[in-house]
This record gives structure tokens, C-alpha cells and sequence, in this order.
């Protein structure tokens, strides 16, 4: 015979009528206009005075007027310059290339995609790609264990989308265009880690497939390009998305919470591994399971992603401008703030248009006030990429947060 814990005493026959009251409970307050999710005790986040379409669009317009004054001669955007003594690992030169790219890529994707057809931001756009032409196939990794140029690809693949729709009248720079896609995408198989998905630092054996532990959120960055090249056109091997899928799953925890790494597999309720810790990585991979169809990423789960992220933004904002990777709350780096939010925004088209607004005008309500006098915005100090980055990103959100319409 089972034993009860004596504070538990005997089982009550009442309890299955309990959990179908409770049951009933959820299903009329969801019926009753509230949209569904995963988690429906997750308070909403209180109520807000969203900044108004012009106030959007202003910040959006001095984000673009950043990015034109900070553009490098040659056309990229950011350096290796401001060194610092916490600056994070980056052998040179190759760490460099990739952060250039990287951050340039984020650039050229931002200009685009606002619209902008000031005469200023054509040229500025045209120097970017041609930068981008001429010194994206070289980036590689750093060394046996940096492998930064992950992010050189993945964004460069977005930007290279984008460079496709705006040459629509060049067929041969389109052909161009799909041929460099390609060469990113054959750069991804070649440094895809041995359990599937994608990192930035191979500590384990130093091999030439990297042996090292795949990260969520690098694999997710991945998969939402690659998810853009598929709906271009281009092939992407199904065996090289299975294995970086399951990969995510592996990581995935039953709150819909993410892993940092799959190195953590044995530590889930580590700081960095819970729900807090988790709060902008969970946009990133929820993101990129939808969009590759993984049958548990319901539009619930998206949902609840996007109130908790509203809801702990505490945690969050506390890691912002934290000149220390993982020395806050929760283990979380101040580089994962705009990321975060940008992928919350992409989270967001997911859902249908009449629920949108609701989280449109909380993420902008956390967005505009934040930008910075000269126009930027930006999380980490990061040698001298960080403000382009961070306004890079945060001109995408806002794009998307625009009442009117949404980004495409």
C-alpha cells in the first residue's frame, strides 16, 4: 500500500471535481476575450501610456541619423577600438571581422527596413553592401576555440534577404546576392557543432567540426535567418536544421524556459536556466521553433512569453549598461537586452493582427524612453559595437511596434 506523508492525510474524492472547476475556471476567462496562454495565472503587465506613432517614428528617425554619423569610411559599421580590461575574449584579427560583419549586417537590415529614402541613407546603404560583398566571404573563426563568426553569418544572411527585395529591378545583383546567401549557409555546415546547433566558443576538444556545447539562443539567431533564406528560395540541408532543432528541445525546459547551453543540461535550475535568466532567450527560441514548426511552440506559448517579459522586466533592465558579462541578477548578460527585445518583436507577427497592439505599445513603451541624446541606444559596452548594435536593433523593434503597420 502507497504511504501518504502524514501532513497530506487521505486522498479526497472531491479532488477531481476541484481540478474540473479549475479547469472550467481558465477555459471561461480565456473565453471571455482573453486571448490564450500557456501560463493564464502569469499576471498581465499593468496597464501603460504607450508613446504615441509620432513618437515612435521620431525615435526611429534619430536611430537612422545615429547610424549615418557613426558609419565607418569604408562603409561597415563598428571597430576593435575603446579596449577596455573587461572587454570580452576576441583574438584578433578574426573576432574583429566577425563583430564587423555582424554588426554591419544589423545595419544595412535596419536601414532597409525603414523605408528611408533620404538621399543620405541610399548612399549610406550603397557603401554598406559593397562592404559587405567584398569582406563577407573571408570572415571565419577567430581560432580552434572562437567561433564569433556564427553571428557574422546569421545576420548577414537577414541583411542579404533584405539587399534581395531592395535590388527587385537587378536580376543580377539578386543572383549575387543568392550566391553569397549560399556561401553563408555552407559556412554555418561547416561550423555546426557536433550535438546539432550553433555556438561562439569551442572549450571541449578544439576540433575542426566544433566540438562544443550548442547555445540556444546562437542556434535560434541561426534559425530564424535560415528560416528567411527558405522562404527566399534557397535550399538549406533538412539533416543540418533537424539535428540544430532538436538541439533547442534538448534545452528546452517544461515552463518554456531555455538552457544557456546544453553544457547546463545537468544544472536547470541554475540562475541563469530559470524563467528570469531565461527571459530573452525564450523570445529567440520561441521565434525560431514556430517558425520551423515544432508542434509544442504554440501561439500560447508565444503569449505568455511576451507578458513575462513585460512582467520581469525588472530583472532585464537591472542587467542593462553592466560593464560585466553574467554579473547580475539572474546571471544575465546586458548584451541580451536589445537582443531580446528585438526577437520579442518578431514574436509578436506571429500573432494575429487585432492582438498585436496590446504588445506592440508595451514593448515601445519600454524602447523609446531609452534612447540615448545623440540618437543610439545600447546595452554593453562592447569595444566600439555596441551603440551600433544596440540602435540597429532597436530601430527593427520600434519598426514593429509602428500601430499602423508591421514590419516585413
Amino acid at each position: 500500500m502507497t504511504r501518504l506523508h502524514p501532513m497530506m492525510g487521505r486522498p479526497s474524492r472531491a479532488f477531481p471535481v476541484v481540478l474540473f472547476l479549475v479547469a472550467a475556471s481558465l477555459a471561461s476567462w480565456t473565453a471571455a476575450g482573453e486571448p490564450e496562454r500557456f501560463d493564464p495565472t502569469l499576471p498581465r503587465a499593468k496597464p501603460i501610456t504607450p508613446p504615441t506613432a509620432e513618437a515612435i517614428d521620431e525615435a526611429i528617425v534619430r536611430g537612422i541619423d545615429f547610424l549615418l554619423a557613426r558609419q565607418e569610411k569604408n562603409g561597415a559599421w563598428g571597430s576593435a577600438q575603446q579596449t577596455k580590461g573587461y572587454n570580452i575574449y576576441a583574438p584578433v584579427p578574426g573576432a574583429h571581422h566577425a563583430f564587423r560583419a555582424a554588426v554591419t549586417s544589423l545595419c544595412i537590415s535596419a536601414l532597409i527596413e525603414s523605408g528611408d529614402l533620404r538621399p543620405e541613407v541610399i548612399a549610406s546603404l550603397d557603401r554598406a553592401e559593397a562592404w559587405l560583398f567584398e569582406h563577407l566571404p573571408s570572415v571565419r573563426r577567430a581560432n580552434a576555440d572562437a567561433l564569433y563568426n556564427t553571428w557574422g553569418h546569421a545576420y548577414s544572411i537577414r541583411a542579404l534577404v533584405r539587399m534581395h527585395g531592395r535590388h527587385a529591378d537587378d536580376s543580377d545583383k539578386q543572383r549575387r546576392i543568392k550566391e553569397l546567401i549560399e556561401q553563408q549557409i555552407d559556412m554555418l555546415g561547416r561550423f555546426e557543432c557536433v550535438d546539432g546547433g550553433w555556438c561562439y566558443y569551442d572549450m571541449v576538444a578544439l576540433t575542426k567540426q566544433p566540438s562544443g556545447s550548442s547555445m540556444s539562443f546562437v542556434t535560434a539567431t541561426v534559425l530564424v535567418a535560415l528560416a528567411e533564406a527558405r522562404d527566399l528560395g534557397v535550399d538549406i540541408a533538412p539533416k543540418s536544421i533537424e539535428k540544430a532543432v532538436a538541439s533547442i528541445r534538448r534545452q528546452r525546459l517544461g515552463d518554456f524556459s531555455y538552457l544557456y547551453g546544453e553544457y547546463l543540461k545537468m544544472q536547470p535550475a541554475r540562475y541563469i536556466n530559470r524563467s528570469a535568466g531565461s527571459i530573452g532567450r525564450s523570445q529567440a527560441c520561441n521565434l525560431a521553433m514556430y517558425l520551423w514548426k515544432d508542434k509544442k511552440t504554440t501561439l500560447p506559448i508565444v503569449r505568455t512569453w511576451l507578458d513575462r517579459l513585460f512582467v520581469q522586466q525588472m530583472w532585464f533592465d537591472v542587467a542593462r549598461k553592466r560593464p560585466i558579462a553574467h554579473e547580475s541578477w539572474m546571471q544575465i548578460s546586458g548584451y541580451f537586452y536589445y537582443y531580446g527585445h528585438f526577437y520579442a518583436a518578431g514574436c509578436i507577427e506571429l500573432l494575429p493582427p487585432e492582438e498585436r497592439p496590446h504588445f506592440q505599445q508595451h514593448l515601445a513603451h519600454i524602447i523609446v524612453p531609452l534612447q540615448e541624446k545623440d540618437g543610439s541606444w545600447w546595452d554593453y559596452p562592447f569595444y566600439d559595437y555596441h551603440q551600433q548594435y544596440g540602435t540597429a536593433y532597436a530601430i527593427m523593434t520600434l519598426l514593429r511596434c509602428r500601430p499602423e503597420k508591421t514590419a516585413k
